[in-house]
Formats: C-alpha cells, sequence, structure tokens
C-alpha cells in the first residue's frame, strides 16, 4: 500500500518529521523501543526519562539514534528529582527536541538553541504558555482536561484555540482527547499544528505497556470494557490533578490524600528503586515542603503506577489513561496505526471542506 503523504504543518516544519503526531514522554512505556518507532513511522518520539538515572538517560538516547536517523525528544519534568541531570545528558548529545514541564527551562533552552535544538514546553493555560514563551520555548504542547495524567483544568475543546488566538505565531501541539484521524482533523481546524496520542501510542505492539492493561483499554464494551466514561480526574492520587483508568484501586486512592508520614515513607522508597539519592530528596523536603510534598506524593504513587505499567496487574495498581481510550478498539503495529490515522484525517478534513464549500 502506498503511504500516505507528507503533512506540512508548522510543527512538522520545526521538527523536520513527516507527520503531525507525537509521542508524549509517558514513564516506563516511552522508551528508546516506541520512540523510534514513532519517529521511524514519520512523527516524533519523545523519550521518558522521569524513572532513569543520568546515565540511563545517555544510554537510552544512544539506542534511539541506533535505531533511527528521525527526529526525536526526551521529556523532562524539571520538578521531579534528577531531572536537571537528565536534561544535561540530552543537552551534551545535543538531542533534537527537549519537551520541558512544571518548571522553567531558560537555562536548557539557551544551551540547546546553541545546536539549534527546540524546546517544546507543555503547559494548561495562558499564564504558563506565557512564562514558557519568555523561557524560550519554540512551541507549546497544551493539555487539556481529557489527557492521560496531569492534564489541565480546560478541555482541549476551549484550550487550543484560546491559546492559539493568544500566541498566534507560536506552533501548537494538541494533547487530551486524540487518538485517530478524526480528532487530528479537528484539532488542526481548532488551531493546533499537530497532536500528542500517548493512550494511542501506548496501546501498540511496540509498546512496553504490560499486555493485560493494553487490552483492557482496548475492550470497547460498553459492560466490562474501558470507554471514554471510564476514568477518574483527580489529585489525591499522586498529588497532582491526573486522570486515571478507573478501576475499586484508584477509586480508594482517590477518595482522600495517604497521610504526611506513610507519604514520606513511599516516596523514600520510590527514591531508592529509581536510584535517586536520598540527599536530593531530604533538603527538598526541608526548604521548599510545598512543592517537594507533591513530588513525594508523585514518588509515593510510583508502586501503583508500576503495579499496572509494568505489572499489568489492574486490580492493584494504577493506570494513566486518558478519555481517549473510548477511540481505543485494537492494538496494532505503529506503521499501521500511523498511516490509518493520517488517511483518516486527510479524508475528514476533506468531507468538512465539502460541507463548507457552496453549492449550487
Amino acid at each position: 500500500m502506498m503511504a500516505a503523504p507528507a503533512i506540512r504543518t508548522r510543527i512538522t516544519s520545526l521538527f523536520g518529521c513527516k507527520y503531525p503526531l507525537i509521542l508524549p514522554g509517558m514513564s516506563w512505556i516511552s522508551d528508546p523501543t516506541l520512540v523510534s518507532a514513532v519517529s521511524n513511522a514519520g512523527g516524533v518520539g519523545i523519550l521518558a526519562t522521569g524513572p532513569l538515572s543520568a546515565d540511563e538517560t545517555r544510554n537510552a538516547i544512544r539506542t534511539i539514534r541506533s535505531n533511527t536517523d528521525k527526529p526525536f525528544g526526551i521529556g523532562t519534568t524539571l520538578l521531579m528529582p534528577g531531572a536537571e541531570a537528565n536534561a544535561k545528558v540530552a543537552i551534551e548529545e545535543q538531542v533534537p527536541i527537549i519537551n520541558i514541564s512544571l518548571g522553567k527551562g531558560d537555562w536548557i533552552a539557551e544551551r540547546v538553541h546553541e545546536y539549534n535544538g527546540k524546546i517544546l514546553a507543555t503547559v494548561t493555560n495562558a499564564k504558563h504558555a506565557q512564562s514558557a514563551i519568555d523561557s524560550g520555548a519554540d512551541a507549546l504542547m497544551l493539555t487539556g482536561h481529557e489527557a492521560a495524567a496531569h492534564g489541565g483544568d480546560v478541555t482541549s475543546l476551549v484550550l487550543i484555540p484560546c491559546i492559539s488566538k493568544r500566541f498566534p505565531d507560536v506552533p501548537i501541539v494538541a494533547a487530551g482527547g486524540f487518538a485517530d484521524g478524526r480528532t487530528l482533523s479537528a484539532a488542526i481546524a481548532l488551531g493546533a499544528d499537530a497532536v500528542a496520542m500517548g493512550s494511542r501510542f501506548a496501546t501498540t505492539k511496540e509498546s512496553s505497556l504490560a499486555h493485560q492493561m493494553k487490552e483492557i483499554i482496548a475492550n470497547p464494551e460498553l459492560s466490562g470494557g474501558s470507554t471514554e466514561s471510564d476514568t477518574i480526574y483527580g489529585k489525591n492520587f499522586d498529588g497532582i490533578p491526573a486522570r486515571v483508568l478507573k478501576s475499586a484501586e484508584s477509586s480508594r486512592l482517590n477518595k482522600k490524600p495517604a497521610s504526611l508520614p506513610l507519604v514520606i515513607y513511599r516516596a523514600f522508597n520510590a527514591a531508592q528503586k529509581m536510584n535517586i539519592p536520598l540527599y536530593k530528596v531530604i533538603p527538598g523536603l526541608i526548604t521548599q515542603f510545598d512543592k517537594m510534598y507533591m513530588v513525594a506524593q508523585f514518588g509515593a504513587a510510583t508502586e501503583s503506577l508500576m503495579k499496572a505499567t509494568v505489572d499489568g496487574n489492574y486490580d492493584e495498581g494504577v493506570q494513566f489513561i486518558g478519555q481517549s481510550q473510548g477511540l481505543i478498539e485494537d492494538i496494532p503495529a505503529v506503521d499501521e496505526l500511523v498511516q490509518r490515522i493520517i488517511l483518516e484525517a486527510i479524508e475528514t478534513s476533506s468531507q468538512t471542506f465539502e460541507t463548507f464549500s457552496d453549492k449550487e
């Protein structure tokens, strides 16, 4: 079958990719295998560095480079322990795209621009978008309320046109609610230049997400399946408002926040499992308690996340997922999925154009 034609947007021009499809950095999922697959298929894969040490990040970057000569990126959540070290590794390795979130990345942007790299900043509102642009962001990833994990308060339907109107010269990647060609076409119509499809790319053959979770997400049955309604959004699970797959365990953990002693205990355990020295965690708890308590809550949630994402334990674990799971009904190969999405987007856009065209 002939490949879908290249799609030209400000994002494909900025990043040098064929299609306006982005794999966001998802811990334990966006690994070198999936990143390479998405980039080779014409999109842009972003490596998740949250669970990685600096050495692991360097090795992962080099593995990606051995698998593809296409553009790729790494994600760094600046609020989290180890993020600065991973960002410095990415700069040393001259990674083409660095996706920053939850922090001011002006120092990263300055160094990345020295080798003509690009900064993609993840934001959820206009205030954060302005701050990111002032700090040197080349493009924005807008995370709508529908998104898996830490989406904002505003839905993509409203967020995209609001931010694109306020910042018309800044390319936009829309995240939250996108999983097929129809939603890609809709995002472009709303003012985006590309979409991030975390939940959709997570449910592919090349993804390292536990197969048991893939099967649950890809089950469209109204009774016992995972529909667009089968998610929970709240801040009690990991300290930051987040969307997860609905289950008995995720419902229990979202009812009320864990006690402070339990959070700190579980956070230290998580830090040890992720090879993060405790001396990097303790000072922050003392000097920046509010921020570090939130980080500690996130760290405490790691065990539950890994049970689902890595081990496939639906009953005892918690899985980040977006409302777009209602659009996911299979587990295809990445290249097959990308081609399907682009061809459907082209067809949808043509039909929309015909609807609004002058007719006799």
